[in-house]
């Protein structure tokens, strides 16, 4: 199934999303990190689909969705979830996001928080990241290196990978910090991580539950980035209590799974004040 595109057109080029869309009743969807696709989150949609209408997107530039042909800005990318719910009219969307999914739920939320419920980020990009004394040595090694025209190898090897023209959309992303936006973000927010995340690590989602007034943070200890993946069933069980306001019956989930001593549970802070 796909969504044709037509106000952000540049030039008459005719953009396509392409996503899948089944279930019933109130509305979720779903946002893969960098590197994904609709698959990522497909398990836990089929799971959900008795009670909500899930809906899976491709980004561009991922799974069945084309690139831009040319760079494009966070921006675009949470514009692209816009056009999704104002094709099928959807209200009180509940947005579900990993990684780069997760920066996507982030910087939509700070824009169209009138068109949501709540959000899920799933161990979220969009902090700026800690940068080491080594980190500011590569990027001065490889200015110089560029000055005198000797060549070399920059960036990860994902990062290599990229044309030139998903490159600067990879900057693009990367330099855009969320940190300022997320304390305007006012909708109740579930924070679910993996203790051991290199990828995003766990000084950011403690950063996200300070900064989001109405979070929820659960840690998975020893695991990593796709902590979501590792315990799919209990994120399932967590996610899904969540959803239904359940709050404090995510700590008996934990307890009563023997979950209690690998996971730390921190309520709303709204909650915890009561």
């Amino acid at each position: 199934m796909r969504v044709f595109i037509g106000k952000h057109c540049k030039g008459g080029e005719v953009i396509l999303i392409n996503h899948i869309q089944f279930g019933q009743g109130e509305d979720i969807i779903f946002l893969h990190g960098w590197g994904g696709s609709i698959q990522s989150f497909l398990g836990i949609a089929n799971r959900l689909k008795n009670n909500y209408r899930v809906t899976l997107v491709d980004f561009y530039g991922f799974g069945d969705t084309p690139p831009k042909p040319y760079p494009i800005y966070l921006e675009d990318y949470a514009e692209s979830i816009l056009d999704i719910i104002e094709h099928y009219k959807m209200r009180q969307v509940i947005l579900v996001g990993h990684s780069f999914g997760g920066r996507v739920a982030i910087k939509f939320a700070s824009r169209y928080s009138h068109l949501l419920q709540k959000i899920v980020l799933v161990d979220s990009a969009g902090i700026k990241p800690r940068r080491k004394l080594s980190y500011y040595f590569k990027i001065f090694r490889h200015k110089l290196l560029n000055l005198l025209n000797i060549e070399h190898t920059a960036g990860s090897a994902d990062y290599r990978k990229l044309d030139s023209v998903a490159k600067q959309t990879f900057k693009n992303i990367i330099n855009e910090d969320l940190t300022p936006i997320t304390q305007k973000i006012t909708l109740p927010v579930l924070i679910f991580w993996g203790g051991k995340d290199k990828e995003t690590p766990i000084y950011m989602a403690r950063k996200l539950y300070k900064n989001l007034v109405c979070s929820t943070l659960i840690v998975f200890k020893g695991l990593g980035h796709y902590a979501y993946i590792e315990r799919q069933n209990q994120f399932y069980m967590l996610l899904k209590s969540y959803l239904l306001e359940e709050h404090y019956a995510l700590a008996d989930i934990i307890n009563n799974h023997n979950l209690g001593g690998s996971t730390i549970l921190k309520i709303p802070h709204a909650l915890s004040k009561q």
